[in-house]
């Protein structure tokens, strides 16, 4: 099929299924996975964390019919942004949320894109002991800068590259797992503790985290819905993509687990830094951990790539909507890509990566629940209801059950978040209804002037 333009907008569409499910599946994988098994063992102190994968891929896949039924509804470049707009034009939500959108991405965008820096730059630690801090930025910063470069260039051979990294994706995931299994203990694997499944205010609270840390190694399954503008048959192609990517890749965040457990025991494991380094390490040596560590530092690479290539469209569909500054809305003349948003989106990341893992992740999904997922599911319903001229090609499976499911779950993760993050959630969307006010009141007192 030739490449097509999106009317209006200059993009060309020139990503198949192919190349959109490789793009969310990079983005999700990335370096989280091996960062993060330490940290969901830790949550729930036990191989039970498995059960947080179980139920984080359900809400990821409830979640996803959401963004499927809007993209394919809506197969524009912004996501959320273009989704809240157009489902509560002419109300005054129809002004504020998409405001609150772009407001609250300021903040958890580069933060999201910051936490893939700070595990490469971790995983980076097995060759370069001792590294420290200053080391630990110098390789953040230099990995930034070289997404940034690679980024620079038409979608075509974007889309290409996105499938050369997601193999390398798949190749160090399928090592640690095919390793695990031909090595596997039983015994190791399911060494529950006493009390492993009482229900108590502490597995509940311990539940929430591991939630929460698997929804962040599952977020990206919506990327190429920021790239709707790009993608060539968006309403087949968008909705494939979205299912094809949770199913597996909460596969192979199961699998990976049950695979590394099974080879070193689940109280040693979750003090670990380089979980997958030291799992090959174990079995093969110090040569073959070196292969898969670099193999690990290509999933990151791949993941920062995708992430980066998505988020960077979105300041872009507000400003070419006068929503944002206008310099944002500038193509590049020869390869058609926002590259002022580009550039300033990967800045900020680059300047995000100073802060601890930990906080980076639970800030960036505090800070995005209430208006993108919570707002996103309201607005889906909103469609429904009272837009029956918005043609809708793809349709939620069991409709409003997913909804339901996606609702509750987000609100869980959320109220589970620690005070200090649901305060800093509740924060941040105050903020930004008070410059939103204000910015409106000097807008309508310039027009009365």
């Amino acid at each position: 099929m030739s490449e097509q333009t999106t009317e209006g907008q200059g993009l060309v569409r020139g990503i198949g299924l192919l190349q959109a499910t490789a793009l969310n599946m990079s983005n999700m994988v990335g370096v989280g996975i091996f960062v993060t098994i330490p940290l969901i063992i830790a949550a729930m102190g036990g191989p039970q964390c498995m059960l947080g994968w179980v139920v984080g891929a359900i809400l990821a896949l409830c979640d996803g019919l959401v963004w499927s039924e809007l993209a394919a509804a809506m197969p524009g470049t912004g996501g959320t942004y273009l989704y809240l707009r157009a489902a509560f034009q002419k109300t005054r939500l129809g002004e504020i949320l998409p405001f609150l959108f772009i407001w609250q991405f300021v903040f958890s965008g580069p933060l999201e894109i910051a936490s893939g820096y700070i595990g490469f730059a971790q995983y980076v630690g097995y060759f370069w002991h001792n590294m420290g801090v200053t080391g630990t930025r110098l390789v953040s910063v230099t990995v930034g800068v070289l997404v940034i470069a690679l980024l620079y260039r038409g979608i075509t051979a974007i889309g290409k590259m996105a499938v050369v990294l997601c193999v390398g994706m798949l190749v160090t995931v399928l090592w640690v797992i095919v390793s695990g299994f031909l090595n596997f203990n039983p015994k190791l694997a399911f060494d529950f503790p006493p009390g492993a499944f009482t229900f108590s205010t502490g597995f509940f609270a311990g539940f929430g985290s591991a939630m929460l840390i698997a929804m962040y190694d599952l977020l990206g399954y919506y990327d190429i819905c920021y790239v709707g503008g790009e993608v060539r048959n968006p309403e087949r192609v968008i909705p494939r993509s979205i299912i094809y990517s949770v199913i597996g890749i909460a596969a192979i965040y199961l699998l990976t687990t049950l695979s590394i457990i099974s080879v070193i025991p689940w109280r040693e494991a979750m003090h670990s830094k380089f979980i997958a380094s030291e799992f090959i390490e174990k079995l093969y040596g110090g040569k073959a951990a070196g292969l898969v560590t670099a193999l690990v530092l290509w999933t990151a690479f791949a993941s920062l790539f995708a992430l980066l290539l998505g988020y960077s469209r979105i300041p872009y569909a507000a400003a070419i909507n006068g929503h944002f500054f206008k310099s944002f809305a500038r193509l590049h003349p020869t390869g058609r890509f926002p590259y002022v948003s580009l550039l300033v989106m990967g800045g900020l990341s680059i300047v995000a990566s100073l802060w601890p893992l930990d906080q980076v992740i639970t800030a960036l999904l505090t800070s995005r629940i209430l208006v993108q997922f919570i707002g996103q599911i309201i607005a889906l319903d909103y469609i429904r209801r009272h837009k029956p001229e918005i043609p809708r090609p793809f349709r939620m499976w069991l409709y409003p059950i997913p909804s339901i499911i996606a609702f509750l779950g987000w609100i869980y993760i959320f109220a589970t978040s620690g005070w200090i993050y649901i305060g800093f959630g509740l924060a941040t969307l105050a903020a930004g209804v008070v410059v939103f006010r204000l910015s409106s009141n000097r807008r309508a007192a310039e027009a009365q002037t």
